[in-house]
């Protein structure tokens, strides 16, 4: 069962949640969703608004689902979904249907889905988007990440909803 807290109260390091333990991003409604699994993102505060950051190529089938959507969620799991969130990250939504292959459980909230499995979820309403433009790049080895050339769509999200499994 889970517990809505105010996302201040998290006690998780931000950095081992995201970049270590990872996390899936769903985005779509009952009739039609997808879910990917994410180690590159960030949680803070911008413009006065608890806020998420997420990534998305346009090449893969959430950002479809992303774009048409109003907000997602972000979902976290403890180790013993590893497996789960590596074959939600190797495997196409467009072949097959994830959830059912991995066993985890979709729940649909304010036009938004998470699973039932997180220890950790996330609601978040889309404020913002922007490309990334290799233009920009400071550190011009960062363009190594995209051989294809398949730079990453940045969204910012405010978190409306943190649930903690308690």
């Amino acid at each position: 069962m889970f517990k809505e807290i105010n996302p201040a109260e998290l006690k998780d390091n931000v950095f081992k949640l995201i970049g270590a333990d990872w996390m899936l991003i769903g985005a779509g409604n009952s009739k039609a969703y997808n879910m990917m699994t994410a180690s590159w993102g960030g949680l803070g505060v911008l413009w006065n608004k608890n806020v998420c950051f997420c990534f998305i190529r346009p090449g893969r089938y959430t950002y479809d689902f992303m774009e048409n959507s109003v907000g997602f969620g972000l979902s976290f799991f403890g180790e013993e979904y590893r497996e789960a969130l590596n074959y939600c990250g190797s495997h196409s939504g467009r072949s097959e249907n994830k959830a059912l292959k991995t066993g985890l459980t979709p729940v649909f909230e304010d036009s938004k889905v998470y699973f039932e499995q997180a220890r950790l979820v996330l609601l978040c309403d889309k404020l913002y988007f922007s490309d990334i433009n290799p233009m920009n790049f400071i550190d011009k080895a960062i363009d190594a990440n995209y051989p294809k050339k398949d730079y990453h769509r940045m969204y910012v999200g405010e978190i409306k909803k943190c649930l903690l499994r308690g």
